[in-house]
């Protein structure tokens, strides 16, 4: 399981990474969620790399 905050909005973010933070159910800022650490839940990271914090 790896931990992953928001830490930036994403206010005036393209739309492909608005659905990638929904996709991982971040919706707020500061929020953090538990998710499985797979190759796909890594890439949706990677794509938002910026956005987020992540705690493995």
């Amino acid at each position: 399981m790896i931990k992953i905050t928001m830490v930036k909005s994403m206010n005036g973010r393209p739309e492909k990474h608005r659905k990638i933070l929904r996709g991982m159910g971040l919706t707020k800022l500061n929020k953090t969620v538990e998710l499985e650490d797979t190759p796909s839940i890594r890439g949706m990271v990677n794509k938002v790399q910026h956005l987020v914090e992540v705690e493995v």
